[in-house]
């Protein structure tokens, strides 16, 4: 049989299992939103631990909370960034109340172990109260969307790792197969003849402009709200417990964070985390598109393109022996799908708030956490099981490129478009060479023939190839 212990809110009394350290609204939360069936990410919940130790610290040092007391909740705020108490973090991510669950869940966990720490027992909330005593100077609108991007910040500093990751292998493969001369494809139809090379090179510019985008989103993510309490007037909060909880947030996090200009603003607004979520989905959409084209240049492999090899992972096939899949580009392009949901849900979530706060914040965090998870892993997966492991059918490629007619393009400034057009429609039709067509009319002599068609040659671009490779690209 489960021992209780009685607590009490302004609501009501309420049971709580005797021995954890979460109190009575904790209690409620399991109630009330039994939603998602997981728990609060790990990056959030020392998150919410450095922010009640900055504000237990400015407190006393505002002379607002005694030492004692002070000491034992910066003690077990301590505790909860080192992961001691992550068993305690119990309720739901998606939540009402625009994260006040969470923050008390924190409030009364820290404020429990406060209490044993000073001899008292769980519950008896005169010696520490969460509210009173761990939530002081504080609202959860202004501790929990700080907490929010201490996470976010620390979580995405792993995204950008990984991002690194991925834009190497493809600058690596760049230089690599720089002289794999192909088919360069539009519409999905012959083009003109690119190198593969040149192909990964612009794969590897458009992480790169990502990896900038990623960057400039975690800039804004550096301003807290911290000291605004409910609405941003900074209502019960001492002028020298704002200016200190910025500092202590500061060494705490070891984060250059700061203090927002105008404290309404940064509490009813949520772009900032638009703004986040839209550099993830833009990476998304780039790594999506790269694993599309790597899928059908691998494609086949003896009935389809057959261009690149990519590593063997695993059997493709519980009916057909033999059989290998593209495993690592199809995850790539599933957590691209979900990346894109998520930020869906974040731009409908940051558009739905009202007056003075945003109460969607906590499925806000939901979403944006659980894209930093994904889109890490999923690129840690894709670098070193995919990218690094790829080579080139380099015959196989130069072969197609040969029996194409789709270089006829480079005789359009010497012969002119109309008489390309004729010249392809011939080779097609007889199925021979356009080099010999050309010849046999005496449209061009064999040495002005060399120089033009030359594949090599019209895949250069008038510069260096591996200098052009291998140089990142700005955000246009």
């Amino acid at each position: 049989m489960k021992k209780y212990r009685t607590e009490q809110d302004f609501i009501g009394k309420m049971q709580v299992p005797i021995g954890v350290y979460y109190g009575v609204q904790t209690a409620r939360a399991l109630e009330n939103f039994p939603i998602t069936g997981y728990r609060l990410d790990r990056a959030l919940i020392p998150a919410m631990g450095i922010v009640k130790k900055a504000a237990a610290l400015a407190n006393m040092e505002a002379g607002l909370l005694d030492e004692r007391r002070g000491q034992a909740i910066v003690d077990a705020a301590q505790e909860v960034i080192e992961g001691k108490f992550n068993d305690q973090f119990v309720v739901d991510p998606i939540q009402g109340g625009a994260g006040t669950s969470i923050n008390m869940n924190a409030n009364e966990v820290i404020a429990n172990r406060a209490i044993e720490v000073l001899g008292g027992k769980l519950g008896d909330y005169s010696l520490i109260s969460p509210n009173s005593h761990v939530n002081m100077s504080q609202s959860t609108n202004d501790a929990f969307p700080t907490a929010l991007r201490i996470a976010l910040l620390s979580k995405t500093g792993n995204l950008l790792q990984a991002t690194e990751e991925v834009e190497t292998a493809l600058r690596l493969k760049s230089v690599q197969f720089d002289d794999v001369l192909k088919m360069g494809r539009s519409h999905l139809q012959d083009a003109v003849p690119v190198r593969m090379g040149q192909e990964f090179g612009a794969y590897a510019d458009a992480i790169n402009r990502s990896i900038q985008r990623l960057r400039q989103a975690r800039k804004g993510l550096l301003t807290v709200n911290m000291g605004a309490t409910a609405t941003g007037t900074a209502l019960n909060a001492d002028f020298t417990y704002v200016d200190q909880v910025i500092k202590k947030l500061r060494e705490i996090s070891g984060i250059d964070l700061r203090l927002a200009g105008n404290l309404v603003d940064a509490t009813q607004n949520t772009d900032t985390f638009v703004e986040l979520s839209s550099a993830m989905k833009n990476l998304a959409t780039v790594l999506s598109k790269i694993a599309n084209d790597l899928r059908l240049m691998a494609s086949g492999p003896y009935g389809g393109l057959k261009e690149i090899n990519l590593p063997k992972m695993q059997p493709g096939s519980s009916i057909m022996p033999g059989k290998v899949n593209p495993v690592i580009p199809e995850v790539v392009n599933q957590v691209a799908f979900q990346i894109m949901g998520n930020d869906l849900v974040v731009t409908l979530a940051s558009e739905a708030g009202q007056f003075e706060l945003n109460v969607m914040e906590p499925v806000m965090a939901f979403n944006l956490l659980h894209s930093i998870n994904i889109l890490t892993n999923v690129q840690h997966i894709f670098a070193n099981r995919c990218i690094r492991g790829i080579t080139a059918n380099r015959d196989h490629c130069r072969k197609m490129v040969e029996s194409s007619v789709c270089f006829v393009t480079a005789l359009n400034p010497h012969l002119g478009y109309e008489m390309s057009c004729a010249i392809a429609k011939e080779a097609m039709q007889q199925g021979c060479n356009v080099r010999d067509i050309v010849l046999e009319k005496q449209l061009m002599t064999e040495e002005e023939l060399d120089k033009v068609l030359d594949i090599y040659e019209m895949t250069k671009m008038g510069i260096s190839g591996k200098e052009f490779l291998t140089k990142p690209a700005e955000i246009i």
